[in-house]
């Protein structure tokens, strides 16, 4: 959360008050959950006292991650409205951290860019652990910190254009998230989570996190054996149906729109939409 001596890692109380935890450092390459599990920090604990909630002071929960991973096609329901057979595994590819902004933040992109941006709204895993491929967790959710809402927005003519989906999910501002992270204990299970999202209103998605074809612990699992995963890492875990682009006609974003990407045991991100 953003307050006038800085940024800090907070905790919100069960009343609504809010327990600073850590102060972001001002590195250039700051993230001060990063940094606070680096430390050993207490998350359960504030020597800092509390002070009353402030919405707009919302930053999203990890800004600067070392990795954002995310997984194409990983919803049956949207696997059908695509008309694509489910994978046989996985399909694992990348977000630029450039790309997260927090509650709140403007979307924004070209017109001349792209004229199909479409909304997808995800469950985000936060790892709080590190596992990589020479230590395969016994139970992959111990390696999960929490979850976040993402929204993997996506430039839909690039993605088809370049046949692979880097840039078309990399656009600056394509990763919006929050509002804040529940940590695990809190969800129970990630598998059993209503999830959709609002245009201005009106409800496109609404689904549940059951629909997922891989689900947390299998994906954890399937990235650390090929790639370690650090602490505030993310992975966002795909999108159900209701996308704009299988919708006929398609609806895709744009400038004055609002969208709201919303978990049931977490919270609703809302981003304005602005073009240039």
């Amino acid at each position: 959360m953003r307050y006038d001596d800085g940024v800090w890692l907070a905790r919100i109380e069960g009343d609504g008050a809010v327990a600073p935890l850590w102060q972001e450092s001002d590195h250039p390459a700051a993230d001060g959950l990063r940094e606070a599990l680096a430390a050993g920090v207490d998350l359960a604990a504030s020597p800092h006292g509390t002070t009353p909630y402030d919405p707009q002071a919302l930053l999203a929960p990890v800004v600067n991650p070392s990795k954002v991973l995310a997984i194409g096609l990983n919803y049956a329901d949207h696997a059908r409205e695509t008309g694509a057979e489910p994978p046989a595994a996985p399909l694992v590819f990348a977000k630029s951290p450039g790309a997260i902004v927090s509650p709140g933040d403007t979307i924004r992109w070209r017109t001349e860019d792209s004229a199909q941006v479409d909304y997808e709204a995800e469950l985000t895993v936060v790892i709080g652990r590190r596992v990589g491929p020479d230590d395969f967790p016994g139970d992959p959710l111990e390696h999960v910190l929490g979850y976040t809402v993402g929204n993997d927005v996506s430039a839909r003519d690039a993605q088809f254009a370049d046949r692979q989906w880097v840039r078309s999910k990399s656009f600056d501002t394509f990763c919006p998230l929050g509002p804040w992270l529940v940590t695990a204990d809190e969800i129970g299970d990630p598998q059993a989570l209503a999830i959709g999202c609002r245009v201005n209103g009106n409800a496109l998605q609404d689904s549940n996190t059951s629909e997922m074809i891989f689900g947390v612990a299998e994906l954890v699992t399937y990235v650390a054996r090929y790639l370690t995963l650090e602490p505030g890492d993310l992975i966002l875990t795909g999108t159900p149906a209701g996308v704009g682009f299988t919708r006929q006609p398609p609806v895709f974003l744009g400038d004055g729109d609002t969208v709201t990407c919303w978990i049931d045991g977490i919270g609703e991100l809302t981003n304005p939409v602005t073009t240039r």
